[in-house]
């Protein structure tokens, strides 16, 4: 067997693509207060175009993964990336006040962005399916945890690469300059991947037996979709989960929607320098993000699932709660900046913890449990990119920023009733 399976070489590109798609969904946040001005957009007007996103993607998770089970990973990935890379440059080409109305330039900014959502919302589910037919059911969670790793690091290079690139040359050739990365991706992985291992020409019969070690038919009986799905949606900790998962999610949004602005018109950072200290509060997230996982196996293995999933969640909850009200409230913007980043490392050490909840209470039925949890958590996306501008106008940033720190201690209290232990009941 070669000492980099084709297995392995196929999760690269996933990982890639991982990369690139954060990459290429996080552009707006760093080049919100360019964009703004350019377009004379108010903090109010740019929540609509934040929430176009998040109502694209979430809306389009479960349609996604029904298009990339029936048509493939293979085509499927490929298409979406292509339009990544046509939709980066169609938001370049949005007229400014000098070309249309200022209601005109929002109206076609939101619909972009509601598409570009669209797009980017398959991406998961293409990379679980890919996952699971081509790696051993013991060895998924390794290559899981490396592509969050990726998605995550991929705002942190976008960061200052993009910041960098808004000083130099403008936010519109920015765009046109990174825009090209996602057609790459597509055409590389068309060019190697493969639907089934079986099909793919450098794949060997030892790689193969590899793959099969450990699957059991059994696990996965068939189910008719209206009544599985029923069994998840009237399922009293499904429900729960996906309320503690959404409110951790609001936390996420404030980072991922609003942070490098803040830095910027609230902190008085220069753009390149919110750039790297942006980048650096993403790394703290991909670093939380892998130690999350570690934790929750093994205090899983201690103390039963049930608790091994509820402890970093309700933990990490509750320290990001404290860092995010510090940082919120300090009056020195380096020590700020340095507790907000401690906060989002303490939010991405719960992640993994909730995905593996999801797959305990699904069972056989775990897909349609984790993608009502993550359904629910992208739809407080767009109540953050709308209720964020509202609380900074009428109560200020620091109640704005700090509002986080409610929902987490609300997602907290709700984690303490998820029993992870206790599949649904599929009799």
């Amino acid at each position: 067997m070669s000492v980099f399976p084709v297995r392995w070489r196929i999760f690269t590109i996933i990982a890639l693509a991982s990369f690139v798609s954060y990459m290429l969904r996080a552009n707006l946040s760093i080049a919100a207060p360019a964009m703004m001005a350019d377009l004379a957009l108010d903090e109010v007007q740019w929540g609509y175009v934040l929430a176009a996103f998040t109502a694209g993607y979430a809306l389009f998770q479960f349609p996604g993964g029904i298009a990339g089970d029936r048509f493939g990973p293979r085509r499927m990935l490929t298409l979406i990336a292509l339009a990544w890379t046509v939709l980066t440059v169609v938001t370049a080409l949005v007229p400014g006040p000098g070309a249309a109305p200022v209601a005109v330039t929002l109206g076609l900014l939101v619909a972009v962005r509601f598409a570009v959502g669209l797009f980017h919302a398959p991406i998961f589910p293409v990379v679980n399916t890919v996952l699971v037919r081509w790696f051993p059911p013991a060895a998924r969670g390794l290559p899981q945890g490396l592509s969050s790793t990726a998605l995550t690091l991929g705002f942190a290079v976008a960061a200052p690469v993009l910041a960098w690139l808004i000083v130099a040359v403008g936010w519109r050739a920015s765009f046109w300059i990174i825009a090209p990365a996602g057609a790459l991706v597509g055409i590389l992985w068309y060019g190697y991947a493969r639907d089934e291992p079986a099909s793919h020409p450098a794949m060997s019969p030892q790689e193969l037996d590899t793959i099969a070690s450990g699957a059991d038919p059994a696990a996965a009986p068939e189910i008719p979709p209206p009544p599985g799905w029923w069994r998840v949606l009237k399922n009293r900790d499904v429900l729960l989960l996906m309320g503690a998962y959404s409110c951790m999610n609001y936390m996420f949004y404030e980072v991922f929607n609003w942070f490098h602005l803040y830095l910027v018109e609230q902190r008085g950072f220069g753009e390149q320098v919110a750039g790297w200290v942006t980048s650096s509060q993403w790394i703290a997230g991909a670093v939380g993000a892998l130690l999350g996982g570690w934790l929750c196996d093994r205090l899983s293995v201690r103390y039963g699932v049930r608790w091994g999933c509820r402890w970093p969640v309700i933990g990490g909850l509750l320290v990001a709660a404290a860092l995010l009200v510090g940082g919120a409230t300090s009056t020195s913007p380096v020590l700020a900046a340095t507790l907000l980043a401690l906060c989002f490392f303490f939010n991405q050490l719960t992640e993994a913890a909730f995905w593996v909840a999801s797959m305990s209470i699904g069972g056989p039925l775990a897909g349609s449990a984790g993608g009502v949890m993550n359904t629910g958590a992208n739809a407080m996306g767009i109540a953050n990119a709308m209720l964020v501008p509202l609380f900074a106008q009428a109560l200020g940033w620091t109640f704005a920023v700090g509002s986080g720190a409610g929902f987490a201690l609300v997602g907290a209290a709700l984690m303490l009733f998820v029993r992870a232990d206790r599949a649904v009941d599929l009799t």
